[in-house]
């Protein structure tokens, strides 16, 4: 459940590197939504130190908060009874054992945040940073930091745990990236193009490169953003009945928004429907992904199940590190263009799924069947559901 009205939606994606030579991230991000009155509620914790015990930390610290907020306990309330029991270091100047950033954003896409001990989240709002007023309280004996704002369209937010303005401090830079240079860099990549996750990746991804790739803190970037709704359309495979082609096809043209067309039959008869020509691009040619073609009135027409096989694992490395992210995002194959459209540009995504058999993908020693094509189907929606899309497949 995300913040949404009917032109717009609030998309976040976050991404996190552990400190060098551990195997759990001392940060922790925790998202929950309430049903009820259509809030959602993001929280950002950091562990002290790094490792198994500060990952601990900042997943019951992170939890906690955000079942509160959800379970329907007043923010204050939660922030106060967390506050309140949260331990602090004594032979390290009585700091806290995690921090965290609680954001709650309402279905109007008014939010408020609370921070304790963490960097200031960043607005960014036309590209450029807007200035939130933070107030200062004592809230169950520590200093929080509120503030209350309302998503404009396109605005993006951007929360950070300290790991980043660390990055290089022993390796790069003498002292640190700092505020001003995160500021900087997030303003030269803000872009209504640009996904959440992916804005999250590439912050994250710098900031191991100023530690030359052995991180000295856990460092984790949270992004969100209200954009405009997108709606994509996937005809993949012909009809069952050849009879309802163009019934079919009529029902696909006329749903708004791009549409994109996998598989070398249904290219033929999307192009004879609509009485143009395919022509083919050889300047997208790849030894693992076959060409894509190019259709007028078609925004992208690609191969089928080995394409859409490569677009599912591209999914579920968004999902993960998404490390791909640094391949497909300027590559011009119909893998690569086809996430780009689904991952990036689109937020209602509806799959047209033909059910005719491919008599040569049944073939004893076939290595596509049927039945592998409609799994990748299942799988594709799947990830793009967790990504925060709205999905709906529709079979024929």
């Amino acid at each position: 459940m995300t913040p949404e009205d009917n032109r717009s939606i609030l998309e976040y994606g976050y991404l996190s590197v552990n400190h060098k030579g551990e195997e759990l991230c001392g940060d922790h991000v925790e998202i929950g939504g309430n049903e009820e009155d259509g809030s959602l509620t993001l929280v950002l914790a950091d562990g002290l130190g790094s490792g198994v015990e500060a990952s601990i930390l900042s997943t019951l610290t992170s939890t906690l908060l955000c079942k509160m907020i959800e379970g329907g306990m007043g923010i204050e309330e939660g922030v106060e009874a967390l506050a309140k029991t949260l331990p602090v270091a004594r032979d390290r100047g009585n700091v806290a054992y995690s921090t965290f950033t609680l954001v709650k954003v309402e279905k109007d896409f008014s939010a408020c945040i609370y921070n304790f001990d963490n960097p200031d989240p960043l607005l960014l709002r036309e590209g450029k940073p807007h200035p939130m007023a933070y107030k200062e309280e004592t809230i169950g004996g520590k200093r929080i930091k509120k503030a209350r704002f309302y998503f404009g369209i396109n605005d993006t937010l951007a929360l950070y745990s300290d790991g980043a303005l660390h990055a290089g401090v022993g390796e790069t830079l003498n002292f640190g990236w700092g505020e001003e240079e995160i500021s900087a860099y997030l303003q030269g990549l803000a872009s209504p193009c640009l996904s959440s996750k992916n804005l999250a990746t590439l912050l994250v991804d710098h900031c191991s490169l100023l530690y030359n790739r052995r991180p000295g803190d856990d460092t984790t970037c949270l992004c969100l953003r209200r954009r405009e709704k997108e709606k994509v359309n996937l005809m993949v495979g012909p009809s069952s009945r050849k009879e309802e082609d163009r019934q079919v096809l009529s029902s696909f043209f006329a749903l708004p928004g791009k549409h994109a067309v996998c598989g070398g039959t249904t290219c033929r008869i999307v192009a004879d429907y609509l009485g143009v020509p395919i022509r083919g691009d050889l300047q997208s040619l790849d030894p693992d992904i076959p060409p894509y073609s190019l259709i007028e009135g078609v925004d992208l027409a690609t191969e089928g199940v080995i394409t859409l096989n490569k677009v599912l694992s591209l999914a579920q490395d968004y999902q993960k590190d998404n490390s791909a992210y640094f391949t497909w995002s300027y590559r011009q194959d119909g893998a690569s263009l086809l996430a780009n459209l689904l991952f990036q540009e689109g937020t209602d995504i509806t799959f047209y799924v033909g059910c005719a058999v491919n008599p040569a993908h049944q073939e004893e020693q076939g290595k596509i069947t049927f039945k592998m094509k409609m799994q990748i189907i299942d799988n594709l929606a799947h990830q793009l559901r967790n990504m925060g899309k709205e999905v709906k497949v529709l079979y024929f």
